[in-house]
């Protein structure tokens, strides 16, 4: 690529509807399969079937909860060990390395196969009346060969490099394994045997079985999602057998291997709230996402953006706010958003004048803002629906407020840097025509029925249904009609799109688990309750930090499911609301995506823009710097969360969308132009925090620094033009 221009989509001509496609398009991962001819179709029709069963199950033919979430996991494995290597993929061209691998991997086939066909031995003996497994036969002939074959085949796969386009004999160990654990877990470890859970009478080959599936989801988790994840949840894997030895609050008893993996695989670790989430909701919004991508909305929402903000100063950043927000509504990734749409207004940014690092961390910050924008907020609302028991559509209504001062914040953010750099915005021949555009407005439709169907009462569940559904038939009033060939298409993107955030929650499941079951989120809400005495606000920080700390290299589920397993319970038992704790920590697991050293939307975007990742990431964290203040501010100020009166929530919107103007103001210099003096930098910021507190009299405070600030940059305005002369 010699130049940047060769990035940039053709200007529209008078007869084109839009500036830019591609938005639609997945993103291929650099260790992702590529497929042809019979293995594709076969891929495919794996796909499709596993959407379809999702669909079916949730809306007509329910099946047994754990059953379900066992098979949940199970094909997100097996679609998950096809698609994604474990290892680099060889060069065209270039001769194979370590040929030992293929045949290993057939070795291992043995075992794998072996331990298979022993569940099916194990089940022919319960139909015929065994009340108990002999331990010599789920020990030597199940368990030893299940864990040989796991634990041998994820190493084998770290040294298979092949070809793209080829299947892998260590990943089909992986997969036969995946379905071996599932397999005991569905016919042999029956509902009467899950009743034992957690006590001696649990026969071993639970323990076993989950150990492999266990290894099976950190592995894949490591494929998807690099180490982050899987390194905190060894650790906690770690902490469940070295607790014991630790000093303080994190001492405790102690539990065995056995009794511990005889539960983990339950629904109080990785079928837990996680799985339950992930197995429902997600995989719903996920259906319905890739049905809006098949009829092409993707596009329409970021040409919509480009009609309506694209002339104003510093337009393609100000488009980057509100498709990023668009599309991250529905995107279950801050980073996955960003490859979508940052691909194609970062290059734009760049072109009018933004820097490298600015065009990244505006990408960064705005498609992390995505994860809080009601009313589908990244699969997050719906995770803390599960956990905490507050109805979806409370959750959704609070969300509002905080959605509006972070895209506000993030908007005058951009809009001061344009500003204060004389960035330009886009011509109007570069840009499609609003007139033509709205038009087609009822490309809307879908999201407008989720909405509506979710406020009338329906179940998210069917009113997910009944969107997926109207996004299909909205499609036939547009070019892009889905056909029977369309919705496969969408059914098997779906699938594809789901394979990360299944194995993620699975993955948090384990953390959740280990938490759990050994009490150490306890410990630390007394721990909390202990620095709440010194200083309330000093707990708040400090959750703060441990919920950023947890969020770290992890997609926005899993760092919230985690966070809100180990910091809301303290949050809760220092008296503040379950809603305004669990948003507290949701926000930070939120913004951890842009916070340095390790901000995985910040170095996505840093990868598209070509500018160094640390500095990208420390520029979207001060771009995001509101969302990191706001929380703070539920506390203090519930009206923010929707709760008070009309008129104290609609003063709470206007003080803080005040606050947030003043804050960027502060941060970028530029209050009407450019701020010179450091002291009135100094009194604008004292000016937003305390219009953002909410409290009456801090409110008149602030207006009065507003006011201040205000005059002594009307004073430096008269007095620059008699300097220069």
């Amino acid at each position: 690529m010699t130049s940047e221009k060769q990035d940039l989509p053709p200007a529209a001509t008078a007869d084109d509807l839009v500036i830019v496609q591609g938005v639609d398009e997945e993103p291929i991962e650099p260790n992702r399969r590529l497929y042809s001819g019979w293995q594709l179709k076969a891929v495919a029709f794996l796909a499709i079937v596993y959407s379809s069963f999702h669909l079916y199950t949730l809306n007509v033919s329910p099946l047994e909860t754990w059953s379900f979430r066992i098979i949940h996991v199970c094909g997100a494995l097996i679609l998950g060990y096809i698609l994604f290597s474990g290892a680099r993929f060889t060069e065209e061209g270039v001769k194979r390395r370590n040929a030992w691998t293929t045949p290993a991997g057939l070795v291992l086939l043995l075992p794998a196969l072996y331990a298979l066909w022993q569940t099916g031995v194990m089940y022919r003996m319960i139909l015929e009346g065994t009340m108990r497994l002999p331990p010599e036969l789920e020990t030597w002939h199940f368990g030893w060969p299940l864990l040989a074959a796991t634990g041998l085949g994820i190493i084998v796969s770290w040294f298979h490099q092949r070809d793209r386009s080829l299947f892998s004999y260590p990943d089909l160990v992986l997969i036969v394994c995946s379905i071996a654990t599932a397999a005991y877990f569905l016919v042999v470890y029956n509902t009467s045997m899950r009743m034992t859970t957690g006590t001696s009478f649990a026969p071993i080959g639970i323990s076993f079985a989950a150990i492999a599936g266990t290894a099976l989801i950190m592995e894949l988790t490591r494929r998807l999602t690099g180490l982050a994840l899987v390194i905190i949840s060894l650790v906690f894997l770690v902490y469940v057998f070295a607790g014991p030895y630790l000093p303080g609050f994190l001492g405790y008893p102690g539990l065995s291997v056995q009794r511990f993996f005889s539960q983990v695989y339950t629904d109080a670790g990785v079928l837990g709230p996680t799985t339950a989430v992930s197995s429902t909701y997600i995989i719903l919004f996920i259906i319905f996402a890739a049905f809006l991508q098949a009829s092409k909305v993707g596009d329409y929402f970021v040409n919509f953006a480009f009609a309506t903000a694209g002339r104003s100063r510093g337009g393609p950043a100000k488009v980057s706010i509100f498709a990023s927000g668009l599309m991250g509504m529905i995107n279950g990734t801050s980073a996955g958003n960003v490859v979508s749409t940052g691909s194609l207004t970062i290059p734009l940014m760049k072109k009018v004048g933004y820097s490298r690092k600015s065009a990244g961390a505006v990408e960064a910050a705005a498609s992390t803002g995505g994860q809080i924008m009601p009313p589908i907020m990244g699969a997050g609302a719906f995770i803390m629906a599960e956990i905490t028991g507050i109805p979806y559509t409370e959750i959704a209504i609070a969300a509002i407020i905080p959605a509006i001062l972070y895209f506000a914040s993030v908007y005058f953010m951009v809009d001061f840097e344009a500003a204060r750099t004389g960035m330009r915005g886009m011509r109007k021949d570069e840009l499609p025509q609003l007139r033509k555009l709205i038009k087609q407005v009822y490309l809307f439709i879908p999201i407008i029925i989720l909405i509506y169907a979710l406020f009338q009462g329906y179940s998210v569940i069917r009113a997910g249904t009944l969107a997926t559904v109207s996004a299909a038939v909205v499609s036939w009033l547009s070019p892009n009609k889905m056909g029977i060939r369309a919705i496969l298409r969408a059914l098997d993107l779906a699938s594809i799109m789901a394979i990360q955030i299944i194995v993620v929650c699975a993955a948090a499941g384990v953390i959740v688990g280990v938490i759990s079951l050994t009490g150490v989120g306890a410990r630390f809400s007394s721990l909390l309750l202990g620095v709440a005495e010194t200083s309330q606000l000093l707990a708040l920080f400090f959750a703060m930090c441990i919920s950023i700390l947890l969020g770290m290299g992890m997609p926005t589920t899993a760092a919230y499911a985690v966070a809100a397993s180990v910091v809301a319970p303290g949050l809760v038992q220092l008296g503040i609301d379950p809603l305004t704790a669990h948003f507290f920590v949701f926000y930070f697991a939120v913004v951890s995506a842009i916070t340095p050293p390790v901000a995985l939307a910040s170095y996505a975007a840093a990868g598209i823009s070509g500018a160094n990742a640390m500095e990208t990431s420390v520029a979207s964290f001060r771009i995001g710097l509101a969302a990191f203040i706001v929380p703070f501010m539920f506390f203090y100020n519930s009206a923010l969360l929707m709760d008070g009166t009309f008129m104290e929530i609609a003063r709470a919107l206007v003080t803080a969308t005040f606050g947030v103007y003043l804050l960027s103001g502060a941060v970028q210099a530029w209050f009407m132009s450019q701020l010179a003096a450091w002291y009135t930098r100094i009194l604008l910021l004292v000016a937003a925090l305390l219009m953002i507190e909410g409290g009456l009299v801090t409110d008149l405070v602030g207006i009065g620094a507003a006011v201040a600030a205000f005059l002594l940059q009307k004073q430096r305005g008269r007095q620059q033009p008699l300097t220069q002369a």
